[in-house]
């Protein structure tokens, strides 16, 4: 009935005389009394033409609003999508829309402040995505994985993640073995440097998060693999099973087993099994090193076993100068491959005279020190050496004389000059070479010189100090532990100024 009312006013005709207007205020503005009145209908029983536009307007506005208004009883409208709303939120085109004639411009002039901030976390954002990017794919499809089959590869990558990138022991640990598990399951040989390689992984993995024991367990399984490996190809030579040459005969395919049509190499260049003189070199290199490295686990004071280190360490130097006078004796076998450096012998025999160092056997340990700085090639490391020369000679006890048979009960009248000669020649041999090592790390410039240098010098000092306080002479000693504690600080060296000041200490307590 409104609709049909609204249209019907809509329809009149208006006219001045029918609104009761003055004719002169046609085209004039009317009086704010009279709008009033107009638009309330209060002084005239027709309706207006401000009326007829009043209503004209709220009829439109209110059919308007019915038709967008949502009927109660359809159906709701749904809420977008998650596709709907990403795809929302990476639409560009407003900020592409910004790249154009004047859009940078305009937003520099508007807001300077905020703009240059946009910028600057744009191109931080940019830079953390590359990176990301930039590590997965040179850091997980590295060669390091790439050798593997995909599956072995997929499993290392976990582990991997678990260990390094968040943490995880017992994932990690089930990646690990799923890995072996399919090295196995695709045939690999347990005795190549990959397989071996993710073996000596998982044993450096339980040494880092701290069970020792299991990663003792692990490296002695490791050595006795390639031992047992060793021994079985040495029985074969002697007993002429294996040729003395270490060539193992390649079986020429089968024509009638070829695929037809398949061209020799299609499937990639020919293989040739390793050479078990080459072999055997690979296998013995690492039972040696896993033999220190079993060394040391077991001489660190998480395990405390300097019985089994020493014996692991014995075994490892012995093994590898027997080695060395072979290939001396007998020659070089033919693609035998080289044996271990100077470097890598030298620290087999350093880590053999530190656990003899370590039990008091300083007799022992000063001819193996002798020869591992023969051996060494980095000058920061001599100059280290020669401070693990200083300290033996300072402890090296008095020698016994030497008419003293075994059995023999020798003179304390005769004995005595001896064994103070015999300390004071040692404390003056300790003194020299911590005179050495100081001067050693002191000349050493360039790339050559690295932290160890440093810490060498430090330490040389504070040799210096012991070796002149046992010798009686305090002023110098007080002189090398107030330089050492100088330089310590200087570097942040915290246990160089431990050593220091509690040498400085001993100065002041003697009387």
């Amino acid at each position: 009935m409104a609709s049909r009312t609204l249209h019907s006013i809509r329809g009149l005709q208006t006219s001045p005389a029918r609104l009761g207007l003055v004719p002169s205020l046609r085209g004039c503005q009317q009086p704010r009394f009279l709008r009033q009145s107009l638009f309330l209908g209060r002084d005239s029983s027709y309706p207006s033409r401000m009326q007829i536009r009043v209503f004209a307007r709220y009829q439109s506005s209110t059919s308007q609003a019915q038709k967008n208004a949502p009927s109660s009883s359809g159906p709701r409208q749904t809420p977008p999508s998650v596709g709907a709303i990403l795809r929302k939120g990476l639409d560009f085109s407003t900020l592409f829309s910004l790249a154009g004639k004047d859009g940078f411009r305009r937003l520099l002039r508007q807001s300077p402040g905020e703009f240059i901030l946009a910028l600057i976390a744009l191109a931080g954002v940019t830079g953390v995505a590359l990176y990301t990017v930039y590590l997965y794919f040179f850091y997980f499809y590295d060669t390091q994985f790439t050798r593997f089959p995909p599956d072995v590869a997929k499993s290392l990558r976990r582990a991997l993640y678990y260990t390094n990138i968040k943490p995880d022991p017992k994932l990690a640990h089930k990646y690990y073995m799923r890995s072996l598990e399919q090295c196995n399951q695709n045939q690999l040989d347990p005795f190549s440097d990959d397989v071996l390689g993710i073996r000596i992984q998982v044993a450096a993995w339980l040494e880092k998060i701290g069970n020792f024991d299991g990663a003792i367990t692990v490296l002695n399984g490791i050595a006795k693999d390639c031992l047992r490996w060793v021994e079985t190809m040495e029985k074969g030579i002697a007993e002429g099973t294996v040729p003395l040459s270490g060539k193992i005969p390649v079986p020429k395919p089968d024509p009638a087993e070829q695929r037809a049509g398949e061209a020799p190499g299609a499937q990639g260049e020919e293989i040739l099994p390793e050479n078990l003189w080459r072999k055997r070199t690979r296998l013995l290199t690492k039972a040696v090193g896993t033999n220190v490295k079993l060394g040391e686990l077991n001489a660190s004071e998480y395990v405390m076993e300097p019985e089994e280190s020493q014996a692991r360490l014995t075994w490892a130097v012995e093994t590898a100068l027997k080695e060395l006078k072979r290939r001396h004796d007998e020659g070089v076998k033919e693609d035998e491959g080289p044996w271990m450096s100077a470097a890598e012998i030298g620290g087999a025999l350093e880590a053999l005279a530190r656990s003899y160092e370590s039990r008091s056997q300083f007799q022992l340990a000063l001819p193996l020190y002798f020869h591992a700085l023969r051996l060494c090639e980095s000058p920061c490391h001599r100059a280290v050496l020669m401070n693990n020369l200083a300290a033996s000679f300072a402890q090296h006890p008095p020698h016994l004389p030497v008419t003293t048979l075994p059995g023999e009960t020798p003179d304390p009248s005769q004995t005595s000059p001896l064994r103070i000669v015999g300390r004071e020649q040692h404390l003056e041999s300790a003194l020299n070479w911590a005179s050495n090592a100081h001067a050693h790390a002191a000349d050493v410039k360039g790339d050559d010189r690295t932290p160890e240098c440093d810490e060498a010098c430090a330490v040389s000092l504070c040799n210096l100090g012991d070796i002149s306080l046992m010798l009686g002479k305090k002023l110098e000693a007080r002189r090398h532990f107030e330089n050492c504690i100088a330089m310590s600080k200087e570097m942040g060296f915290t246990d160089g100024v431990k050593q220091a000041q509690a040498g400085l200490d001993r100065v002041k307590a003697q009387p």
